[in-house]
């Protein structure tokens, strides 16, 4: 009883997760029940993880979503763990458990799902940075944008506001303003719903020099999520011009993620195709191949040069322009 009322006072409103309510352009019906779906399948994985005694209960049902979806709810897992983990003693155990278990291979979604939590959460309760992956902690701050950009529509979509004194991890707030727009990139995915002709309306309000991590986001998020046809994304491909490789690199960062986790669905490998100009085996590969040791004092963060490598590989692959 005391677990099913946790999940009751914790778990987000599916309501929230309709298009309608959210105010985002609808592009068709498939479209619309697509973004919906994942919506309400990352509440799930919420739920699973806020209502499971146990990391390893959490996953027994994890698993048994459907593939095409199963990475959300892991997500969703991520930020309810983060949730509980933040508001009671002993750090991020219950993240750590996840990540320990059949959950290290879905290890981006979680760090996402951390940066979920922490938008839900007051300052004085998010967790300390020194206690994650180094190399993958700026996956919490688009996590954290994509929430922003989701809910708070208005002010960071068409408003176009950044976060300011995003200071965590503590003299990295430049950073973390560039990896916030990688997660609100992601949202505008949904924002605009998976409509290329408005994602690229949107991203164009935005200064041109916050253009290239918003692309990325995009990438990773038609990718992942899909919700385009072949000729759409081909469309993509080209609106996206001088920043190509940048989506590019969003595009191999979710077929590296459905390949790590075992969930890659045609649709990712048509995305990829399309979006790296190759395969999404081959997209996975040149992501795992360029991954840097830990960057020095002063430098960008590792996370941001392994970024860097990744889309200049596919400037090779693919030409700056189609």
């Amino acid at each position: 009883m005391l677990r099913s009322l946790r999940r009751r006072i914790l778990t987000p409103d599916v309501a929230e997760t309709k298009l309608a309510v959210r105010g985002f352009h609808v592009k068709d019906e498939n479209s619309r029940e697509l973004l919906e779906k994942i919506g309400e399948v990352f509440l799930t994985g919420y739920a699973y993880a806020v209502e499971s005694r146990t990391a390893a209960e959490a996953e027994e049902r994890l698993e048994r979503i459907p593939e095409r979806f199963r990475g959300f709810a892991y997500e969703g897992a991520g930020m309810g763990a983060a949730v509980l983990d933040c508001v009671t003693p002993g750090g991020l155990r219950r993240v750590r458990d996840l990540l320990n278990g059949r959950g290290s291979r879905h290890n981006y979604m979680i760090y996402i799902g951390v940066g979920w939590a922490m938008a839900r959460l007051p300052k004085f309760l998010w967790p300390k940075s020194t206690g994650l992956d180094p190399l993958l902690l700026w996956l919490v701050h688009d996590g954290y944008g994509f929430h922003q950009a989701y809910f708070h529509t208005e002010r960071y979509v068409h408003r176009q506001e950044r976060e300011t004194g995003f200071g965590w991890p503590a003299g990295q707030e430049a950073y973390a303003q560039r990896a916030i727009d990688q997660g609100i990139g992601r949202a505008l995915w949904f924002v605009a719903g998976t409509d290329v002709e408005q994602v690229v309306t949107l991203i164009e309000r935005f200064p041109e020099d916050r253009h290239a991590d918003l692309y990325a986001g995009v990438g990773l998020a038609s990718t992942y999520a899909n919700g385009a046809t072949d000729e759409e994304l081909l469309e993509l491909r080209h609106r996206a011009g001088p920043h190509f490789p940048r989506l590019a690199q969003g595009s191999a960062f979710a077929a590296e993620a459905r390949i790590r986790a075992g969930l890659l669905v045609p649709h990712t490998g048509r995305a990829t195709q399309i979006l790296c100009g190759t395969t999404a085996e081959h997209a996975s590969d040149v992501c795992l191949q360029t991954i840097p040791g830990s960057s020095s004092p002063g430098e960008l963060p590792a996370y941001e040069i392994w970024r860097q490598r990744i889309a200049d590989a596919f400037v090779s692959l693919g030409g700056v322009t189609p």
